[in-house]
């Protein structure tokens, strides 16, 4: 009763969440674990001992071995981008004229909410989530400029990942998720397009290996997932549409944990992550792949009170080469359209907390972080400054029962 109490519950905040744009930390557009609720504070540093079963479903699933019992947790970011650009030539093709101003999108909410259930089939132990995660998204709105020529473009997208993780040998553990994609794009230019949206799916793969008491190493692997937005730009007002190809790229990450310091009171972690754009529709001719290292710590000041920092660096994905074949009016204008997708920062700092036992068996998890603001030149016409604040929390309910199943 109580495992369908849950799915109810989890069910009940999917039709409550709409449409909204998570520009706070992507990696390129692509999201990872800095939005989590305990993995946030801590650079996102997950792939093999996270301290949320959300991280496990997103990046490993075998590491969903780790957890025991049932649990719900409800977690959600708000995020507070600042995005400026800075365009002096005509661009007579779309309609834009030279303008400086600040996107005029507002902060935006992230949600991640998920369940995790052990059960027990045949007296072998299978460790289940099921999670909706914000995986991707990005916004950026001059509507308010007419100079503009109406740029706007909004993307989003949202996963239901169910997820198995499963205790192979008493070192090794394997996993295996489906990420069940829903994404909505609109734009670059709104008066050229409208708001459609596809569905994908993709595949995650994972390993954890305990090294020893105090040391595990994890693998993940992503396939990519490719969606198709049909008749999504109109270039003649009056034909048909075009479709437009987007998607997220194959991926995969190496993890190392370690607590064999302070007596087993501090936990380190680094995570190398690889995203490889030249597999994604549409992004593999503006984004190169991109190499990220995440580094993250929690310190137990006693056993219910948690610290945790952490920092990540990651590549500036744009590729500079993008907008250097064509004539001069059709690159000032792909450097025009590739700046509406800037994600350009290299650095993020994190800091979090967590108590448990806030109320019997509800612990709580607090996150902020930040990019610092830096600047990039898309051509010699087109500039972009950004930089995005976050902060979130999150809320877990735990259960001690475990779940049997006998086949008749």
């Amino acid at each position: 009763m109580r495992l369908l109490i849950l799915i109810g519950l989890l069910a009940g905040c999917l039709t409550c969440i709409g449409p909204r744009t998570i520009f706070a930390q992507p990696y390129g557009v692509s999201s990872g674990n800095n939005l989590m609720p305990a993995s946030g504070g801590m650079g996102g540093t997950s792939v093999a001992r996270p301290q949320d079963f959300l991280s496990a479903v997103n990046f490993n699933p075998a590491a969903l071995t780790q957890y025991e019992g049932t649990q719900f947790t409800l977690a959600g970011t708000w995020a507070e981008p600042t995005f400026n650009l800075n365009q002096t030539a005509s661009l007579p093709g779309i309609g834009v004229t030279p303008f400086s101003a600040k996107s005029s999108t507002p902060g935006i909410l992230a949600p991640n909410i998920g369940m995790f259930q052990q059960v027990e089939v045949n007296g072998r132990d299978l460790h289940v989530g099921l999670a909706l995660l914000s995986a991707s998204g990005l916004g950026t709105n001059f509507l308010h400029m007419p100079q503009s020529g109406g740029t706007s473009s909004y993307l989003l997208c949202l996963e239901l990942a169910p997820s198995v993780g499963f205790q192979l040998t008493d070192e090794l553990a394997v996993g295996a998720g489906i990420f069940l994609g829903t994404a909505f794009l609109e734009g670059p230019y709104v008066a050229r397009s409208a708001m459609t949206n596809d569905y994908a799916l993709r595949a995650n793969v994972g390993l954890d290996y305990d090294v020893s008491e105090e040391t595990n190493l994890g693998f993940y692997w992503k396939t990519r997932q490719n969606f198709t937005f049909h008749n999504q730009e109109v270039l003649t007002p009056g034909t048909a549409g075009n479709d437009i190809h987007l998607g997220l790229p194959e991926q995969f990450g190496i993890g190392l944990a370690n607590s064999s310091l302070a007596e087993g009171r501090l936990l380190l972690a680094a995570d190398v992550l690889y995203l490889m754009w030249d597999t994604a529709d549409f992004w593999k001719n503006q984004y190169r792949n991109q190499w990220i290292l995440q580094l993250g710590m929690q310190y137990e000041v006693n056993d219910r009170f948690k610290i945790r920092a952490g920092y990540d660096y990651a590549e500036n994905p744009v590729d500079d080469n993008v907008g250097t074949t064509g004539t001069a009016a059709n690159n000032n204008i792909a450097k025009y359209t590739q700046a509406q997708f800037g994600v350009i920062n290299e650095n993020r700092f994190t800091f979090g907390a967590g108590v448990v036992d806030v109320l019997p068996g509800l612990d709580f998890d607090f996150f902020a972080g930040g990019m610092p603001r830096v600047s990039h030149n898309f051509g010699s016409f087109t500039s972009v400054n950004l930089e995005s604040y976050w902060i979130g929390a999150g809320l877990t309910w735990r259960f001690g029962d475990m779940y049997y199943i006998e086949r008749r």
